[in-house]
């Protein structure tokens, strides 16, 4: 039976493509989990339509990402932390600190999306890598000073 796959499915293939699957499959578990439509006509017009859709959205999104990348790359941020001998800090300033710092700032960003190799533990300047988009990442220029 052909189907055309509506969402990406592992070991299948991905969204829009036309594949060959058994009856069983394509009856029991894709077509009712919406993840595929039978190859019909009108269907491969509809997966068209829904593929230009998607297409434009992604588009937006990343144009969208790619500007707010710019306001992040601009900005420099200052954290104060207590700090000992030689530079070190006495605790460490992690990806949640980064966040709450950027909130204050204007720009919002999720923990999730600074991608710290290790938390931050000397004082100084620091380039903090920020994934804005699956393709578009900013810098944020940290400065750590002591209290």
């Amino acid at each position: 039976m052909e189907v055309i796959l509506r969402e990406d499915v592992s070991n299948l293939g991905k969204s829009g493509e036309l594949v060959k699957v058994k009856p069983g499959y394509a009856r029991n578990y894709l077509l009712p989990r919406g993840l595929a439509y039978e190859a019909t006509e009108g269907n491969k017009k509809r997966i068209q339509a829904e593929a230009k859709a998607r297409v434009t959205r992604q588009a937006a999104e990343k144009a969208e990402a790619e500007g707010v990348a710019a306001k992040l790359s601009a900005l420099a941020i200052r954290i104060a932390a207590k700090a000992g001998e030689e530079n070190r800090l006495f605790g460490s300033i992690t990806a949640q600190d980064i966040a709450d710092a950027l909130a204050q700032a204007g720009h919002p960003v999720d923990k999730r999306k600074i991608e710290l190799e290790h938390p931050i533990k000397t004082l100084g300047f620091h380039a903090i890598p920020v994934r804005v988009h699956h393709e578009v990442q900013a810098e944020v220029k940290l400065t750590v000073v002591a209290e």
